[in-house]
């Protein structure tokens, strides 16, 4: 069956025409300021470029008609008469009309021609499909489906300690296995065992590849968007009598589609921004030396936990006179300075042209920039010289596929950006070089800082640590190369960055998360800072207090364990975790802890069990208990004080101040 080439077009205008239809009845009734006339006004230069990448010029003009009315409104005294409402309407009710009479082709559109587009050129009888929005699975679904996962970890988890049970038994069944009753039992025990650690391994496969091929669900490639911008500039050429090569790299990077939409309608304004004002027609290139084509380079590359779109083109640069003449007659002051004429031009609301076409000379094409970094809580910033002009668009992640090395340190399971790792190799004590600055080896003829890899509580000690055997990490940080010290490498992986939970406050250390086989937060440390906060504990010198025992956190939810570890991390605690009473108890009775924070529903033991029985260990009476729980009754309450519990915190009337409040009270005991 053929693709329908407006099946996202149809969604999109209806959208907008609704919008704009409801702003100008908001208008007639008197809700009236520059900012409402600035949405209406974007929303029509959204809708206009939509129709022009989709050939739909009618659909364009008519708004491009819209702008003509609206634009006069942006002063506060521009009269409105009825005939402006009633036209304003009349065009949405044409473009509602013309929406419903678009075409169903019967075979799909051949693919599309040359990049490069020339003034006058005929339009091609068959264009390439429409550039459609970035398909996606539906968030909250995969988001669903990514915690589902997450708890069979966590019964994967519960598996290999029942098969390590199952060891034990036929030990102890061996004792007896003279007896014709106790072979049988041996036999049946190793059968049960084999069988359930080869499952164990398939489900152990399996999950991770259903769990990355889900989590990759939300993740599309930024070149997915290269096509639609190619089109914006070959289009945009065609119509001013340019000629524009569009060029793009690093369109391996995978990003959030929600973030990628976003970031989408920012850049095509961007692009229809360089062939209107930058680049020149072909004659002035070639009297000025510069091939007759013009160059529009987009770059896309991650750094930390922020992508970098770059878009730059090698035109004549921004006319910064006839912005400061545009400022002026808007009655605006006009920076003395480049670098604030460009951060000027970025708050939008003002146009270098002095013509009005269909590609510029409104202002609206940096209000729609301003307007997705809003929404995405990003950044723009913009340069020119005589060799062009560069937009710059900084975009924080939601998720991102990242490929990293594993390393352990410190008892925890961490991971570095791949690309920021030079090199590891295995030092042992007597090759580790003392300066009056601490420990350094040696390392390809350079003499590298040796530093701790440490995080949250261990990393208040960090200055005192004395390296013995080890693994040393060379990354590159700030420019130079650093040595971490790691107890071992775990290899090489591709995760899928998370942020951290919202309100939690984490070590600038801290890039973001990963979820590892088990379903467990693990840490992904942002190389650049992290060479930074080392170097700034090393030579500090301070006086430390001595390391807090861990918390041992005991819940069955992921979710649960994820934001008390966060939270507690964050505060300076260091963490244990346990998935069920169980676990929790094997864990008490082969560490101490400072503390034990317990849910009370549970599968097998709940956490009246838990709590009654480390109250009866001699070796574990001491420790103080605390309950976390959504049930809040009188007699649950009375129950866990008579278990021993120390504490009791309702998840649903959940204080992070008073909760960390609580807990170092009760760890000063």
């Amino acid at each position: 069956m053929a693709k329908d080439p407006y099946r996202y077009f149809r969604i999109e205008a209806r959208e907008l025409i609704e919008q704009i239809g409801k702003g100008v009845l908001a208008l007639e009734q008197g809700v009236r300021d520059a900012e409402q006339v600035a949405l209406l006004l974007r929303w029509a230069h959204t809708l206009k470029g939509a129709a022009r990448v989709v050939r739909q010029a009618e659909i364009a003009d008519l708004i491009h008609g819209v702008e003509e009315l609206l634009a006069p409104l942006r002063s506060d005294d521009a009269a409105l008469p009825r005939s402006t409402v009633d036209q304003l309407l009349a065009a949405c009710d044409r473009v509602n009309s013309l929406l419903a009479q678009l075409p169903q082709p019967e075979a799909a559109p051949t693919a599309p021609g040359p990049v490069l587009a020339t003034a006058g050129a005929p339009a091609p009888e068959a264009e390439a499909e429409a550039p459609q929005r970035l398909g996606r699975a539906d968030v909250l679904e995969v988001d669903v489906l990514l915690e589902g996962l997450g708890e069979i970890g966590t019964e994967l988890a519960a598996m290999r300690r029942a098969i390590a049970t199952l060891d034990a038994l036929r030990e102890l069944a061996l004792a007896g296995e003279a007896a014709q009753g106790g072979r049988v039992l041996v036999a049946q025990l190793e059968t049960l065992e084999r069988r359930m650690a080869g499952g164990a391994e398939r489900i152990d496969r399996e999950l991770r590849q259903t769990r990355d091929a889900a989590e990759r669900l939300r993740l599309v490639p930024v070149e997915g968007i290269f096509t639609t911008l190619e089109r914006c500039a070959r289009d945009a050429a065609h119509s001013s009598g340019r000629q524009v090569v569009f060029e793009a790299v690093g369109g391996q990077l995978r990003v959030d589609g929600e973030v990628l939409d976003v970031v989408l309608g920012a850049l095509l304004q961007l692009v229809r921004n360089a062939v209107a004002h930058g680049i020149e027609p072909p004659a002035e290139r070639v009297a000025a030396g510069k091939p007759a084509a013009g160059r529009i380079l987009l770059e896309v590359a991650r750094r930390g936990y922020m992508v970098w779109f770059r878009c730059r083109d090698d035109g004549r640069g921004i006319d910064l006179a006839a912005l400061r003449r545009s400022l002026a007659e808007r009655g605006l002051d006009a920076p003395d300075d480049s670098a604030g004429l460009m951060a000027r031009l970025m708050q939008g609301g003002v146009s270098t042209s002095s013509v009005v076409t269909e590609l510029s000379g409104r202002g609206i094409g940096m209000d729609v920039v301003r307007a997705a970094m809003g929404k995405l809580g990003g950044k723009a910033q913009a340069a020119s010289s005589a060799g062009g002009a560069t937009f710059e668009l900084c975009v924080p992640l939601t998720l991102a596929a990242l490929d990293v090395l594993l390393v352990e340190a410190d008892g925890q399971t961490m991971a570095l950006p791949l690309d920021a790792v030079h090199g590891a190799l295995r030092v042992p004590l007597a090759q580790v070089v003392h300066t009056v600055e601490g420990g350094a080896i040696v390392y390809e003829g350079q003499l590298l800082p040796l530093l701790p890899l440490a995080v949250g509580a261990a990393a208040r000690n960090a200055h005192l640590w004395t390296p013995r055997a080890m693994t040393a990490v060379v990354i590159r940080s700030q420019g130079e190369l650093l040595a971490l010290a790691t107890s071992r490498l775990g290899g090489v992986d591709s995760v899928v960055l998370r942020a951290l939970p919202p309100l939690v406050a984490a070590d600038p250390m801290v890039l973001g998360l990963y979820l590892d086989i088990e379903g467990e937060p693990r840490l992904v440390l942002d190389p650049e800072e992290l060479g930074r906060a080392l170097t700034r504990r090393r030579s500090s010198g301070r006086e430390v207090a001595p390391p807090c025992l861990p918390i041992l956190i005991v819940d069955d939810s992921l979710t649960t364990r994820m934001l008390e570890s966060s939270i507690l991390e964050s505060a300076g605690y260091q963490v244990a975790l346990a998935a069920s009473a169980e676990e929790g108890l094997e864990l008490a009775r082969k560490n101490r802890y400072a503390l034990f924070l317990v849910d009370v529903e549970m599968p097998g033991m709940d956490g009246f069990g838990f709590i009654t029985e480390i109250r009866a260990d001699p070796q574990l009476c001491d420790i103080p208990a605390m309950l976390v729980t959504s049930l809040d009754t009188a007699a649950h309450r009375r129950r866990g004080a008579e278990a021993g519990a120390n504490g009791y915190i309702v998840k649903n009337e959940f204080d992070q101040t008073a909760f960390l409040a609580q807990i170092g009270e009760l760890v000063q005991r």
